[in-house]
């Protein structure tokens, strides 16, 4: 379709424009992205313990999300796909929501408000868009409802008939968009900026609007006034067990606590405010050949086009002729700077409170979720005051928009091959492990992965083995014992311990535990002692020798067949590429069957496919050696032993050979075991 005819008429063509930049900003990787952090638990216990299980599992944390989880997860399968699609869905209404709400605000400005609107769409700050079963509903819904509260409150005071029922309704929409989190407690102070710049001041009686605005902001003093007492209740019950206030640990005295206050503050104006928005030419400059870094330019290219279709349509129609950059903006921009400035201060108050770190690019910059509102009027305030005429304002809102559309490209990327890399760990679980004992632990030094923790690949790795389950406590447990110091009683053998995992707890021994490495650059393997004494497989760490003295791999199923990964969740099976068949010849070295291990070792390499690193080439090396390929091992061996760090490995590996058959003399001193 022609742009030029998809906006023909720009004003009613604005949802459209909102939709075709939600789906370049998110939705090109829609069908590569899946489960991340704590959607995976989320999702497990909709499926295996059933919706109505978040009302009693949200109750020490936030009872009021309960509700919301229940809702979303009766409507919406679990399924990544069909929480990337929802996901999109809330993008696209969350915008609306703020378009509408500014429009309301400013209605006299309706070019500045749709600037403020896209850089809510696309707001860099913010890259947990594809953590969707979560974010959606901790925070997204919450915050639609407070959006509309704000913008219904707006409609309110320009209202000559029905403010009344507005007012209530707003009332209604905060009280829905407050008490489920405290991610949004401490915007409420923007209501009254909100009214104050609304409201008009009688000629020579300026106080009269701060007063009038105190007046209509009273009713929403009460809601707010509610919520503290609530969770100042809630907090201090017993009840309570999620984060906690430790501004007087991080600063006992008062003065302490507002020098923290203000550095946090400052940071935060920094970060949120500017540095966020051009993140993508650092990056660019960083990787400049990489393929995620020239589809954000594409998306960005893509984006200025079409913006600067759109606004040159826009510029030539009679409603917004009259309200481009001229008279009267200074005004607007200087107040809404000051509103933008304030709302990113009060959105980090909460997770200052919590001790919450802010870092861009990171799981912490969730944070921003509460300053996007003032973020995104910020911009808009800026620009319209930097720039008066209207062709230099286009551009610079057009490069702003588009910078911000292809860093949101960029983050997909990386949520791209975070996906892909957890589906090769599940599949390649699959294949090493048929089947787990009940009551049995996976266990880790740390998961290296940049979106999930050893709680969170908790759920699928029930899901994997114990897909007919109805829970009445957890079965499988994955762990990693350098993320989580002191969960155990001590890592030696015959330990009991327990974890829970809301709503249900894993009861669990030490004696019961299967170690196992999943470097990045590497296959997934289960720690042996009989075979990785003296391997060195990753990254070295304190805990890999008690790790690999409590693995225990005959909790293994080995007469197990390959489980069934279910397809909607993980995918269908991969080709079968180098990690196939590793993570197959342990399973069968396991077994005891040497022959088999060799066999896959010859077809691996007759597909070309080689080690990930040296220590891989290990059980391939004793199977040819016991199965009469002297000549291959020994290859193998001395290419392997280059890697200096496989020595004591290679050693032990020989000497099990050994002592099972003769070896060629001199082989042990070639190899310097000797």
């Amino acid at each position: 379709m022609n742009a030029f005819k998809l906006f023909r008429n720009p004003e009613k063509s604005i949802p459209w424009l909102f939709a075709l930049l939600t789906m370049l900003a998110y939705g090109l990787a829609v069908f590569q992205t899946g489960f991340y952090w704590d959607d995976w638990p989320f999702a497990w216990t909709a499926q295996f313990m059933g919706p109505a299980s978040f009302l009693r599992s949200f109750l020490r944390v936030r009872p009021f999300l309960g509700p919301i989880f229940w809702l979303t997860t009766t409507l919406l399968p679990t399924t990544p796909l069909a929480w990337q699609f929802f996901a999109l869905l809330m993008r696209f209404a969350l915008t609306l929501a703020a378009w509408w709400t500014f429009h309301n605000l400013w209605p006299q400005r309706p070019w500045q408000t749709l600037l403020a609107a896209l850089a809510f769409l696309v707001y860099p700050g913010y890259s947990q868009h594809w953590v969707a079963l979560t974010h959606i509903n901790q925070e997204l819904i919450p915050f639609l409802f407070y959006l509309l509260s704000f913008g219904m409150t707006g409609l309110a005071i320009r209202s000559v008939t029905g403010s009344r029922r507005r007012t209530i309704l707003a009332l209604l929409l905060l009280t829905l968009g407050v008490f489920p989190t405290e991610y949004f407690l401490s915007l409420e102070p923007l209501r009254f900026l909100f009214i104050l710049v609304t409201l008009e001041a009688p000629a020579g009686r300026p106080f009269v609007r701060f007063w009038q605005a105190i007046r209509a902001w009273l009713p929403y003093l009460v809601i707010w006034a509610a919520d503290i007492a609530w969770l100042d209740f809630y907090y201090h019950s017993g009840i309570y067990a999620n984060y906690n206030v430790v501004i007087w640990q991080i600063a006992p005295t008062l003065s302490g606590i507002l020098l923290n206050l203000l550095s946090t503050l400052g940071e935060a104006l920094l970060k949120a405010g500017l540095l966020a928005w051009f993140q993508l030419p650092i990056l660019a400059a960083q990787a400049p050949g990489a393929p995620s870094t020239w589809l954000a330019l594409g998306v960005s290219v893509i984006t200025l086009g079409i913006l600067w279709m759109f606004f040159t349509r826009l510029k030539k129609t009679t409603p917004f002729s009259n309200s481009t950059p001229g008279s009267g903006i200074q005004a607007w921009a200087w107040n809404t700077i000051l509103i933008g400035i304030a709302g990113i201060l009060l959105g980090r108050i909460p997770s200052w409170a919590a001790g919450l770190p802010l870092t861009l690019g990171s799981s912490f910059d969730r944070f921003t979720v509460s300053m996007l509102p003032g973020a995104s009027l910020l911009a808009a305030g800026l620009l319209s005051l930097l720039l008066q005429k209207r062709q230099y304002w286009i551009s610079a809102a057009a490069v702003l928009i588009a910078l911000g559309a292809g860093q949101q490209a960029y983050t997909a990327s990386i949520f791209r091959r975070d996906w892909a890399r957890q589906l090769d760990l599940y599949w390649q679980l699959a294949w090493r492990i048929p089947a787990l004992q009940p009551n049995s632990v996976l266990m880790t030094d740390e998961v290296e992965m940049d979106y999930e923790t050893d709680y969170s690949l908790t759920a699928p790795l029930n899901w994997i083995y114990a897909p007919q389950l109805q829970p009445t406590r957890l079965p499988y447990l994955l762990v990693g014992v350098g993320e989580r110091p002191g969960k155990f009683p001590s890592l030696e053998p015959g330990q009991d311990f327990q974890f829970a995992y809301r709503p249900i707890r894993f009861y669990g021994n030490t004696s019961q535990m299967v170690g196992f490495v999943a470097a990045p650059n590497a296959c997934l393997h289960i720690l042996d002692p009989l075979y990785d004494k003296h391997t060195n497989l990753a990254r070295q760490s304190p805990f890999y020798p008690q790790i690999v003295q409590l693995s225990n791999p005959d909790l293994i199923l080995t007469d197990a067949p390959v489980p069934t990964l279910p397809a909607a969740i993980f995918g269908p099976e991969p080709p079968h590429s180098w990690c196939y068949y590793y993570t197959r010849a342990e399973f069968f070295r396991q077994r005891g069957d040497w022959a088999t291990v060799a066999r896959l070792g010859q077809e691996a390499e007759q597909l070309g496919y080689r080690a990930r690193v040296p220590a891989e080439w290990l059980p391939f090396i004793e199977a040819y050696a016991i199965t009469g390929q002297p000549e291959k091992a020994e290859s193998l061996s001395l290419q392997t032993i280059s890697d200096s760090t496989q020595r004591k490995g290679l050693c032990a590996l020989w000497s099990r050979v050994q002592q099972k058959q003769p070896i060629r003399d001199g082989l042990l001193n070639e190899l310097g075991c000797q």
